[in-house]
């Protein structure tokens, strides 16, 4: 389907939509990336898309032209509103907006599935709020989510952070929540020309697809405790960074089966898997 709205650039000008650093606003206005992108996420006919900060909607653009069944998306910029109800007119009212902070978002209540369609999240994440949202959406404590999958834009290094394995600098706490209960790639890399205003790094997007986690029986909130302690001072053996726990942690890592002598970004997601649940055995 092609698009008949005038060109991005256009539109920023008409609506005067400066970007703001404030909003973490860095605006997609080529629409044959924008749609390369939205096939990353797959196959969206029968989809209910949730976009985070659409700006002036070249994601959006891109994702109702590659035949989202529905997007909604939440702006907290009301400079953008106008522009956005334009698209939804063009696109025969596929699109729904809401003004508001999504890290206050019950997404499940606003997007309100009807008729089996899949829910994917599909943004370009405001810079100033893309990691807090990832970890909101990586930490429900129900798993499968109520997400069929993840693709987000994020900073290069963000990105590389998150698919990272061990032994790299990159390896950290968003890798293990990332990889422990979900598979997860780099799909496309993004310069910052692209963007505008242009931002000072380069940009990725990474797909995410949940799946069963490697252990049923860990707690997600046991996994987050032991990977934060860990990574909270990563140059440190772990007899001395997990000290910090409510337990012996000598005690635990003999338990688990792994080196006092090893530092947090030798550990595999598996071995920290493993490390939580001797953890919550311990102290249940």
């Amino acid at each position: 389907m092609s698009d008949t709205l005038p060109p991005l650039r256009e539109v920023i000008r008409e609506f005067d939509l400066r970007a703001k650093k404030s909003f973490g606003q860095n605006f997609l206005l080529d629409l044959n990336l924008t749609r390369k992108i939205a096939r990353v996420a797959g196959d969206l006919s029968d989809s209910i898309v949730y976009e985070v900060g659409p700006g002036p909607g070249g994601l959006t653009r891109g994702l109702l032209a590659e035949g989202a069944k529905r997007v909604v998306a939440v702006e907290m910029d009301a400079r953008c509103l106008p522009a956005l109800a334009q698209v939804s007119l063009a696109y025969d009212a596929r699109l729904s907006v809401f003004q508001g902070d999504a890290l206050e978002v019950n997404e499940t209540e606003l997007l309100a599935p009807q008729g089996g369609e899949k829910l994917r999240i599909v943004s370009n994440l405001p810079y100033n709020v893309g990691t807090l949202l990832l970890i909101k959406w990586l930490t429900l404590e129900d798993w499968k989510p109520w997400f069929s999958s993840l693709t987000l834009m994020f900073q290069r290094e963000v990105a590389e952070r998150i698919v990272a394995k061990p032994g790299s600098k990159a390896y950290g706490r968003l890798s293990v929540l990332a990889q422990w209960r979900g598979k997860v790639k780099i799909a496309v890399n993004v310069p910052a020309a692209a963007f505008t205003p242009p931002p000072k790094v380069a940009s990725a997007v990474i797909h995410y697809e949940p799946c069963a986690p490697m252990d049923a029986a860990v707690k997600q909130k046991d996994l987050e405790l032991v990977v934060e302690r860990a990574f909270g001072q990563r140059r440190k053996m772990l007899r001395a960074s997990l000290k910090s726990l409510p337990v012996n942690a000598l005690d635990l890592l003999a338990e688990a089966g792994i080196r006092e002598t090893s530092r947090a970004e030798d550990l595999s997601v598996e071995e920290f898997v493993r490390l939580a649940r001797v953890y919550g055995k311990t102290r249940s």
